[in-house]
C-alpha cells in the first residue's frame, strides 16, 4: 500500500502542466569522437526496439522512439508514475560524415549510433617532394658545329 504524499501529487500535477504528454520529449544523450567515427549514446529506457526510428535527410539525423505502456481492460491501478511518451532528437551532422554507413544498436535501454567520418574528411599525410626527387632536364653542349638551315 502506498502512502499518500500531497507534495508528490502536487509535483506530478505540476509536471503534467509543464510537460504535456502530447509533445515529444528530449532524450538524454552523449556524443564523442573515437578515432575515425563518432559515437552517440542515448538513454531510452522501456522503449520497444521496434518503435525506434532513425532517419538521415541530407545532413540532418533524426531519432524518434515511442514508449507505450501495457494496461489491460479491468486493471485497477494503485499507482502509475511511468508515462507513455514519444521521444525526438535531431542533430545536424555537418560536412565530412559518411551517411551511407551509419549504424545503430539498441541494448539494455541504451541506443548506440555509430557515425563514421568520410574518407575525404579523415586526416591524411601529404608527401612533400624535393627537387632531387623531381625529374631534371639538362641541356648538353656539343663541341661539333651544327648545320644551320637557310
Amino acid at each position: 500500500m502506498a502512502n499518500y504524499d500531497p507534495f508528490r501529487e502536487f509535483d506530478r500535477f505540476a509536471s503534467s502542466l509543464f510537460d504535456p504528454r502530447r509533445g515529444p520529449r528530449r532524450m538524454p544523450m552523449d556524443l564523442y569522437r573515437d578515432g575515425d567515427h563518432y559515437v552517440l549514446t542515448a538513454d531510452l529506457p522501456g522503449i520497444d526496439p521496434g518503435s525506434v526510428d532513425i532517419d538521415v535527410d541530407g545532413q540532418l539525423l533524426t531519432i524518434r522512439a515511442e514508449r507505450t505502456l501495457a494496461g489491460g481492460e479491468g486493471v485497477k491501478w494503485i499507482t502509475r508514475e511511468r508515462e507513455a511518451a514519444s521521444f525526438l532528437r535531431q542533430l545536424s551532422l555537418g560536412q565530412g560524415i559518411d551517411t551511407e554507413r551509419i549504424a545503430a544498436n539498441y541494448s539494455n535501454g541504451v541506443l548506440h549510433v555509430t557515425i563514421p567520418v568520410s574518407e575525404k574528411a579523415k586526416p591524411r599525410k601529404i608527401e612533400v617532394e624535393t627537387e632531387s626527387a623531381s625529374p631534371v632536364l639538362r641541356a648538353h653542349e656539343s663541341s661539333e658545329p651544327q648545320p644551320v638551315e637557310q
